[in-house]
């Protein structure tokens, strides 16, 4: 599990963009813990967040001590506009690390489910172009219903949890049991009762097994309204797959509201080993049942869902090791908040999936040479978000730590870490991609044709990577103070706007004003962050407090 640090104040010089500071002159209590904060590599257990309020009484009794406080500077502070300031802004201190150290088990971890569906496509690919397009055609239709209710789950699980278990953190006396129970009992206390994981996996449960019988029952009239019509080639494999493919739903959104609960207790670590295990297994099996059992199409599904309940099975088993998964301790009101919470982000996932099909279905309008090169270019825009995906996740899992604990000068010091991180890799990316993007366009195609439009899109796959980056790491600090409201309106406003855009742009200036709304679209949601961040609304007006 990841640390924390004793609290430290950030100024919006120190950050690098405008945000409201805390309130207040620069007192001797947040240089001393500002000394403090350097003297240590990496933030302290969250079991030692309790040490905060003794720094700070002491803080305060060496300033009763010393007399009247000066005007001079700290000289551990960063002074705005000098050569230390632009330091302190890039440097990699312990809250750096531990963002990065939950991040990147996290992009491996998200990276590895198109890893694997593109290992299913080369199988499938050697049955037969009908076959192919068919489980193309399933594989869209499911994703489509594990966005928008699995996703939401998976957000909703991290921050809920995170803010039960800092809470659990701060009242837990560890010391004192031990002295008191054997080792079978300390090793039985260990695992907690957090109605927050029990209550999520009762909804997971419940929730797969209405998508596997909604997706059986419904998978020929969901053929119907994808336009693969009765006697198509691509009927009978395409319904074959997706009923096969239904039975691995509750797995799916069980293992997801268990890697939501470990990422609240910020470990990206273990979901990761489950997510590869379940993917090497599917692989296994895809070279064995397909071709070597002659089951086709459906030996792909069998080895998909096989794969997707071992993931499921190792997360249960190592979750049970520290809480207690079975636990009866759910109350209506907690499920009452997931609901509501879950409902707005469905909300969410709708207006980004809207606006990502009405630009698809713009650019398909253009003919299938533009339409490829768009395609990449989606492709490649899609792939690189994973990485500002598991930023978000980190700066979620943390702020709402720091933010249950009532500890906001480090949650302000979080906020500005994320921001930081993510601004830093959304220029990298950019840079990266400016340069190499000709030759990684060459993996997907050899069409001159195509090649020169996907060129084209350069400067829309490399030009938003920043935006990019920035509103993805706002809608993670909107999940850690369960700001899910404004997550969802702030959403459906830009997708509203972009969509409008879409609509008059496309037919005019073609792939470049499809371009330009979806940049437009992702502007107006780091915009939209901005905002939020800086008006001290809602649940950010007692973060940036002046007291705690």
């Amino acid at each position: 599990m990841a640390a924390t640090s004793p609290p430290t104040r950030a100024s919006p010089s120190a950050a690098g963009f405008t945000l409201p500071s805390s309130p207040g002159p620069p007192g001797r209590v947040s240089f001393t813990l500002y000394r403090r904060c350097r003297a240590a590599p990496r933030w302290r257990s969250s079991r030692c967040s309790r040490d905060v309020k003794p720094a700070v009484k002491d803080a305060a009794e060496e300033e009763t001590t010393r007399g009247p406080k000066t005007d001079k500077k700290d000289d551990g502070e960063p002074v705005a506009g000098t050569g230390c300031g632009v330091l302190h802004w890039f440097r990699l201190d312990g809250v750096a690390v531990d963002i990065l150290g939950i991040a990147v088990p996290a992009v491996l971890a998200l990276a590895a489910d198109p890893i694997t569906a593109l290992v299913d496509t080369a199988f499938v690919g050697h049955i037969g172009s009908a076959e192919l397009a068919a489980v193309g055609a399933s594989v869209s239709i499911f994703n489509l219903v594990s966005k928008l209710f699995n996703v939401p789950l998976l957000n909703v699980t991290t921050s809920f949890v995170a803010e039960q278990q800092a809470v659990d953190a701060d009242n837990e006396t560890t010391q004192e049991r031990d002295e008191l129970f054997t080792p079978q009992e300390k090793a039985n206390e260990q695992r907690k009762i957090l109605p927050a994981v029990s209550t999520s996996l009762a909804l997971a449960g419940g929730i797969g097994l209405l998508e596997m019988f909604a997706l059986i029952v419904g998978s020929g009239p969901l053929m119907d309204i994808i336009g693969i019509p009765v006697d198509s080639p691509m009927r009978a494999p395409a319904e074959q797959f997706l009923t096969l493919r239904a039975y691995g739903a509750p797995p799916i959104i069980v293992a997801l509201a268990a890697q939501g609960a470990f990422r609240g207790f910020l470990d990206t670590k273990t979901p990761l080993y489950a997510v590869g295990a379940g993917n090497l297994l599917n692989a296994i099996l895809d070279a064995v049942l397909i071709f070597p059992l002659g089951l086709g199409v459906s030996g792909a599904a069998l080895a998909t869902v096989t794969s997707e309940y071992l993931t499921a099975f190792i997360l249960l088993w190592k979750l049970n090791k520290e809480v207690e998964i079975f636990s009866l301790n759910i109350i209506g009101d907690g499920i009452i908040r997931y609901l509501r919470s879950g409902g707005l982000l469905i909300g969410r996932t709708i207006a980004v999936l809207l606006t990502l099909t009405l630009a698809s279905s713009l650019a398909a309008r253009e003919g299938p040479v533009p339409m490829a090169g768009y395609e990449i270019c989606l492709q490649v825009w899609l792939t690189i978000s994973l990485l500002n995906d598991a930023l978000a996740l980190a700066g979620q899992a943390l702020l709402a730590s720091e933010y249950a604990k009532g500890n906001y000068i480090q949650a302000r010091l979080v906020l500005y870490r994320i921001l930081q991180v993510g601004g830093v890799t959304g220029v990298t990316l950019a840079a990266a991609l400016f340069i190499g993007f000709g030759s990684l366009s060459l993996l997907f195609t050899d069409d001159p044709a195509v090649l020169d439009v996907a060129r084209s899109g350069i400067w829309f796959v490399t030009i938003s990577q920043p935006v990019n980056a920035i509103a993805f790491v706002a809608d993670g600090l909107y999940y850690g103070v369960s700001d899910f409201a404004y997550a969802a309106y702030s959403t459906l406003f830009a997708g509203a706007i972009s969509s409008i855009f879409l609509l008059v742009a496309a037919p005019k200036f073609g792939l470049g004003g499809i371009w330009t709304g979806l940049t437009l679209f992702m502007s107006l949601r780091a915009i939209a962050g901005f905002w939020r961040l800086g008006s001290k609304g809602g649940p950010w007006e007692i973060i940036w407090s002046e007291s705690e």
